[in-house]
Parts: structure tokens; sequence; C-alpha cells
């Protein structure tokens, strides 16, 4: 303490020389706690200083004296003796806590240069602003701000903050897990928000139950929950947790009269050391979706990742170059198999990306089922295979005999009109109906038995040819087959591509072809890549088939070029 020195200690000559006259104005004019600071011989003096500052560093109950010289042997003394050495380039503002001298009240401290004493020691302006209880309040405000109302767990800002604050040394000891509730909506819908709330309660105390020492545990949103555990086996300990909190939530749960069984989906994602708390975050979450397919906790992998965001990729671009107009229709011939003539093509839809070049059909055609974009595609191939053919007919001059096939998926079947997108663009194209087949899977049919009937009974009424693709790889039933008005059966490329290798196969199609034979419908088989084996689908009475054996699916131009080059060539032509 011997290096802080009051003027009131120093001679009365010195407070002479060191205080002037319009220092003492300065400081009784400021409304702010104000003192005249300086360094000299080592030590810091105050000069003087006004009753705000007196009053403001009093409120600790001690002296003046014993005061000031515990506030000033901190980090303010620090703070002053910087400024004081070297007023340009120091820093002349700072907010500081005193813990012990000044009751833990917070202050921001600004200083400004002045005069130097008439010795030449430096001085300055000091003022004091007490900030306790703005400070005070903006951490309860915080404090409320990082706590969940409802069960009095941390929220997932508090959460994600404790992640970052972890040592980095032990970082990859650690695991986070998310926790989803399943059916938590039906459970809302069903009992209510209030018993709805009253679960999450209990649900929360479950996992607080099944928690280690050190463990975190967060309400992340509306039904999820976040766990930070220490996870030294890595991904054993934390499927270890995981098991832990299905264990607690074996017993049902009672909720006034009732008792609720629930489940849960738990992702996890192991901490890195280049991991943010965010990220890492989100990897437990796109986790949790794959927990909910897979049925047991899943950890999160990389690769899974990354494919899941090239799929969001080109859902966005899929959706770009639908609104532009930039894919194709690609045309693979349906030949008939006595004649060896093209009779129709099947319309498949292409897309080159104009930075990633072709993507395949097997890969965004998924997507646009999954996001929904499947019934906008299928609008726009339906209506461009229609005018291409129609285009095909007004160069030729006369009515060609060829019909085109167009994919149906269940995703149309079940949300769109199908039955008007067909008529709009027979209209539009000016075709007859028998000139266009719809192509549907077994698994559209199986959906909503009863809206495929309306929806082939509809087109039926519009002269259209429905025909049933990849038949056998799905829920065949005959009932189905009796039932609706189908009138082609797609023999599907797996059954065909083995067909002289696999003695089952061949008896696959064989029976297929009686059934379709019995029940009045035609065949048609896909994948034929060889002549042998599309002559042995015709001497088993198969009535069509396409496969890369004829020709790959071909450019409009190129397609229609094909049909004139194989009249009265034969099947081997």
């Amino acid at each position: 303490m011997q290096n802080v020195q009051r003027i009131s200690e120093a001679p009365e000559a010195a407070a002479q020389d060191t205080v002037r006259h319009d220092d003492g104005l300065l400081l009784h004019a400021l409304p702010l706690a104000a003192a005249i600071v300086g360094l000299k011989g080592g030590k810091l003096w105050v000069y003087a200083r006004n009753a705000a500052f007196l009053e403001t560093i009093m409120q600790s109950g001690e002296g003046e004296a014993e005061t000031f010289k515990r506030h000033a042997y901190g980090e303010v003394g620090e703070f002053l003796r910087a400024f004081l050495a070297d007023m340009a380039g120091a820093p002349d503002q700072m907010d500081s806590h005193d813990g012990e001298g000044l009751g833990k009240r917070y202050f921001t401290t600004k200083l400004a240069p002045l005069t130097p004493a008439s010795d030449g020691s430096p001085r300055c302006l000091m003022s004091l602003v007490d900030r306790t209880v703005e400070r005070r309040a903006e951490r309860n405000l915080r404090a409320e701000m990082l706590r969940d109302s409802l069960t009095g767990l941390s929220n997932r800002l508090s959460f994600t903050e404790t992640i970052e604050a972890l040592d980095q040394v032990d970082r990859d000891d650690h695991a986070v897990l998310v926790i989803d509730v399943l059916r938590f909506s039906r459970i809302n819908e069903s009992i209510g928000s209030l018993a709805g709330d009253e679960l999450l309660i209990t649900f929360a105390r479950r996992l607080m139950s099944a928690m280690r020492g050190g463990d975190v545990l967060a309400r992340t949103g509306g039904n999820e929950f976040g766990l930070l555990i220490k996870a030294h086996e890595g991904a054993d300990d934390a499927l270890k947790a995981a098991e832990r909190i299905k264990a607690q939530l074996a017993e049902p749960f009672k909720l006034s009269e009732l008792e609720i069984r629930v489940d849960c989906a738990i992702g996890i994602a192991l901490l890195g050391d280049e991991d943010e708390a965010e990220e890492l975050f989100r990897n437990a979450q796109f986790a949790v979706k794959l927990a909910k397919k897979r049925g047991h906790p899943t950890i999160y992998e990389p690769v899974e990742a990354k494919a899941a965001r090239r799929r969001f990729s080109i859902e966005t671009e899929l959706r770009r170059a639908l609104d532009r107009d930039e894919l194709e229709l690609a045309f693979q011939p349906l030949i008939d198999l006595k004649s060896g003539e093209v009779t129709g093509f099947e319309a498949l839809s292409r897309w080159t990306h104009e930075d990633r070049g072709p993507i395949s059909p097997a890969e965004f055609i998924p997507v646009a089922e999954e996001s929904g974009l499947i019934i906008e595609l299928g609008r726009w191939a339906l209506d461009k295979a229609a005018h291409t053919l129609a285009q095909w007919d007004r160069d030729a001059g006369v009515k060609l005999p060829l019909y085109v096939g167009v994919n149906m998926s269940a995703i149309q079947m079940a949300r769109d009109n199908i039955a008007e997108t067909v008529g709009s663009a027979l209209k539009s194209s000016g075709l007859g109906g028998e000139r266009l087949t719809l192509e549907l899977t077994e698994s559209a049919i199986v959906q909503d038995p009863d809206r495929a009937t309306r929806v082939f009974d509809a087109l039926k009424g519009l002269d259209t040819t429905v025909a049933m693709d990849d038949f056998g790889t799905g829920y065949s039933s005959l009932a189905y087959l009796q039932r609706l008005p189908i009138d082609v059966l797609k023999i599907d490329q797996s059954f065909v591509k083995g067909m002289h290798q696999d003695a089952d196969s061949i008896a696959i199609v064989r029976a297929i072809l009686s059934l379709a034979q019995a029940l009045g419908m035609k065949t048609t088989a896909e994948g034929i890549e060889d002549l042998q084996t599309a002559t042995t689908l015709s001497a088993l009475g198969c009535a069509s088939g396409q496969g890369f054996y004829f020709a790959k699916p071909l450019k409009a131009d190129d397609a229609l070029a094909y049909w004139k080059q194989r009249r009265g060539k034969g099947l081997a032509g």
C-alpha cells in the first residue's frame, strides 16, 4: 500500500504547488465521480477528488484512503500506471470488477490527460461510472436467457456455450447426444398441451436420473434434449449412455389417469479438436434423423452427412433447372419382338448440369420424390413427351404409328390430379389418348388402392394405356391385377438379365407372361442386352421389349431417325 499516497498526506506546500484553482473548479463542475490522479516517484497520487468520487468509492464502508488503495492496487492501478506512462498509446477506458474493495461492484473507468504537475510528473483526470445495478440486471437477464422456463434446464444457447468452453485438451473425450421424443405432436393433439408439458418435465427428470457426474443436460427444442457427456471410450461410452437413457424410459409415464409409453430417437456426435459447438450439435441432429429410420441410437458419420448435403444441393439446383427449362427428355425405343420394328418410345428425364455435367436419374429422381419436386417434374415430362410426339407427326405430315410412355411416381398418384394433368397435355398437344401410355409402379397402387382405382378409371376415360412398371419387384397382388384396368405388365430387368444364367429368373418370366395372357394384358420386357434374350422372350410370348441391345435412350431427333432406320429389318436388324 506504500505506493499509493493521497495529497492530504503530503506537505501543504506540495498541495498548493500541485493542485491548481482551475483543477478544483473542473472537478466540482463534473456530474461524474472524478479525481485528478498522477504518477510521482513511482507512486500514484490523488491530487484532488470531488464529492461524487468520494461517495462512490466509500460504499464499501471502509475509510477513504484504505478503500482507494484497495482499488488502485488492483487492475485499475495497473491501468492508471500504463496510461500515465504513455498517454498517447495506452487505452483510456476499461471495465472492472472489484470483488473486495468495492463490495463486488462493477465500474467503467475513463482517463483523460491533464497538464503535468509543476515538477513535470504526469497527471490525468479519472472518472468512475458505477455500473453495478446495470451489470447485475444484465447478469440476471442472461441467466434467464440461458434457462428453459418449462423444465428449468439449460437451453440450447447455454448448451452450445458449455461445449465451446471445454478445454482444448480434453475436447475429444466428450460426446453430444441429441434425444428426440417420438410421436410427441400426437400426444399433444390427443391429450392436450398441458399434459404434453407435464410429459416433458417428467421426461427431463428421467434423463437426469440417467446422467453421470459431469454430464450436462439441456432442453434444446420443443421435444428435443441435448446431453454432453464424457466419453473416454469414444463411441462405446456414447452408446452405453444411450442405452441407459433407453432403460430409464422403459417404464410408462403417468399423466393424470393415463399411462403412456414414450420412446425416443438418439443421435450421437463425437467431439473433435476442430469442431465448433453449433456444427457439432447439427451433426447430432442429423444422426437423430437416421436413428428414427433405423430404430436405434446412431453415431454421426461424415460420409452420410456429405451425401445429405449433396442431396440438398441437387434439390436446390433441380428446382432452378425446372424453372429455367434446362432438363430434356431422352427416348428409349420399344421394339415389337415379332417384327423387330419400333412401336413406341419410353420418355426418360435427363439433366446435364452446367458445372457438374450429367447427373444420373438414379440420383436426382429420388431427391425429386423426397422434396415433392417430382410432381412438377412429372408434369413437365408428360407435357414435353406429348408435344414431342405431336411434333414428329407434323414433321412427317402424317400420324405416325408410334406411342410414347411416361412414368408416373407414387407421390404423383397420391398428391396430383393425374387425370387432369394428362387431359391438359393431350389437349394442348392435339394427341389422342391412345398415343399415350402411363407407367406406374406397384407401390403407387398399394399405398392407396381406392385412389388408384379412381385414377385408372379416369385415365381409361381419356383412352390412354396404363402399364404397371417393374412388375414382380414390389407388392404384387393378383387382386389388384383383377380389379384395376391395367393394359400392360412391364417385366423388371432384374429378371430379364438373368434369364440364361438363373433358372428361377426364367421361371418367373414364364409365370408373368402366363399371368398376363390369362388376364388379357400385353407384356413388355425391360433390360434386353442380347439377341438371345430377345429371341427367347419372343418365343415365350412377350409382346415387346426394350434395352441396350436395341438402343440406349436417344435425343428426340435421333429417336425419330432410329424409327425410320429399323423399319423392315426384323429382330436382328
